[in-house]
């Protein structure tokens, strides 16, 4: 009897594929860090005019009243669904030339420096630590989104150069599940649990 080849799932051949496509990615990496960081200092250093001010402070105060008596399994749960939301999109819609992620990079950089200069004028250098345990795992799966979606609209552009659209795209999908999803998942349990004890 002729032995049929069949191809056995491994989640550690996964997960190795899914690095090494980020390292393949790591260019797209470094150029929505750039981008991010560099609205996070003209959020942080260069006011911004009322009307803008104004959309912010309405934005928070909008999630603030949304989040306002949730207990800490639901306040997890909403900072989980919204990151994962804003995560895929960032990453599936740079389909379109890789636009979506930089105006996400470039939207949510700006917002994370007028935060932290308001969180400074308001409780001093020190308040800062409130962004940070959430930020370490939070920050890394935003980036790599939008990296992937930013390599995705590039692939459209030059395939020969950034790869076949139809790979990549698994790609992505595959690495957004085992690597974006359970760093999105410990940054909504630090966040939430943070938001909940008033800390």
């Amino acid at each position: 009897m002729k032995k049929k080849n069949k191809t056995k799932f491994s989640l550690k051949k996964e997960y190795k594929k899914s690095w090494n496509y980020l390292k393949e990615s790591k260019k797209f990496i470094w150029i929505v860090i750039g981008i991010f960081l560099a609205l996070a200092l003209i959020g942080f250093f260069v006011p911004p005019s009322e009307d803008i001010s104004q959309k912010i402070f309405d934005f928070i105060e909008g999630i603030l009243e949304k989040t306002d008596g949730m207990s800490q399994s639901k306040l997890i749960s909403f900072i989980f669904l919204n990151n994962i939301q804003s995560s895929f999109f960032g990453m599936v819609f740079g389909v379109f030339l890789g636009v979506f992620p930089v105006i996400s990079a470039i939207a949510n950089g700006y917002l994370l420096g007028f935060v932290a200069n308001l969180a400074i004028q308001n409780g001093g250098f020190f308040s800062l630590w409130r962004i940070f345990p959430h930020g370490i795992f939070e920050l890394p799966a935003v980036f790599i989104s939008f990296a992937l979606g930013l390599r995705l609209g590039m692939s459209i552009i030059n395939r020969k150069k950034f790869g076949n659209l139809n790979k990549n795209f698994i790609s992505s999908l595959k690495t957004f599940i085992l690597i974006i999803v359970p760093l999105l998942i410990i940054a909504a349990i630090i966040e939430g649990t943070l938001i909940f004890l008033g800390v």
